[in-house]
């Protein structure tokens, strides 16, 4: 084992932690994903990165817990994109862009003012690109908690969700509350952006939103089979992060390792451009593939 795995992996607390709680996002993260990609706002969730960023910064000043910080900062942009449009598609980038805009502008402000503090903290850092190995396990039942509330809060919209997702139209005609629907959605995109914050950073937590979800619905046009393959892509890609690198800090016999957001975002590329060749190939194969009409998405609710 020790070929594949440096020794004290397994039996490393730290590591433990980080492996739950990478799994724990990565879920999170590939069920949402999927939705914001069936929406087409995964602009809006690489916006609310930014945003997070600037949470997480503040939180680091106020010197509060930096799940806080994600998570709020999250929220906040969510709010305000809503208020500025980014239900109606003529809208969407609009509110989008002001709303990152600004919260680049208060990230910058935020971390400005913690290197003035000190240089020593590695917060910067942290917050940027993520450091799952320092994160406490009390902050475990947190995320476990949020985690939970998110999923049973889109299992329990799932279906105006979806419909809202594919054709608003119909789900208008259908009596779907849009806006309220659309809200809560915001509100659970931000949640998972926070959450994915704490794991690979606030700056490339779309790696984990985006990469996975759009790797499975490049296989399969079946919501339950995408969720599952979203959710396994996501959680392989970051359990694979965090061996690299704990192995990394062998590596080079200096006891400096590679940050495990750089393994996770290069896991979630390797796997994109797998299954993309996979697809590819697979079309190709097949003489007349039937395209996948509005009334067959509909069919997944």
């Amino acid at each position: 084992m020790h070929v594949l795995f440096e020794p004290g992996l397994f039996s490393n607390a730290t590591v433990r932690t980080a492996l739950v709680l990478g799994a724990l996002v990565s879920i999170v993260s590939g069920v949402v994903g999927i939705f914001t990609v069936l929406r087409g706002q995964s602009f809006a969730g690489h916006a609310l990165t930014d945003v997070a960023t600037a949470g997480g910064a503040g939180a680091s000043l106020a010197a509060v817990s930096p799940l806080l910080g994600f998570i709020g900062g999250a929220v906040i942009g969510a709010g305000a994109m809503d208020a500025i449009g980014v239900q109606r598609v003529k809208n969407r980038d609009v509110a989008t862009g002001v709303v990152l805009g600004a919260a680049t502008g208060l990230a910058a402000l935020f971390l400005y003012l913690i290197t003035l503090q000190t240089t020593t903290t590695g917060s910067t850092q942290s917050i940027l690109f993520g450091s799952v190995f320092t994160v406490a396990s009390s902050t475990l039942p947190d995320a476990l908690v949020l985690g939970a509330l998110v999923l049973v809060g889109l299992g329990m919209i799932r279906r105006p969700l979806l419909m809202s997702s594919i054709s608003p139209e119909l789900a208008a005609a259908r009596g779907v509350r849009l806006r309220l629907v659309g809200i809560i959605f915001m509100v659970m995109l931000a949640v998972a952006v926070g959450l994915s914050a704490i794991v690979i950073g606030s700056i490339l937590s779309t790696a984990l939103l985006i990469g996975p979800p759009a790797s499975a619905l490049r296989v399969s046009t079946r919501l339950s089979r995408a969720i599952v393959l979203a959710c396994a892509f996501g959680v392989g890609a970051t359990w694979l992060g965090i061996v690299f690198a704990y192995d990394s800090y062998y590596w080079f016999g200096a006891g400096h390792g590679l940050p495990v957001s750089f393994f996770v975002v290069a896991d979630v590329f390797i796997e994109f451009v797998l299954v993309s060749f996979v697809a590819a190939r697979r079309q190709r194969v097949l003489t007349s593939p039937a395209p996948v009409t509005s009334r067959q998405h509909v069919e997944w609710v």
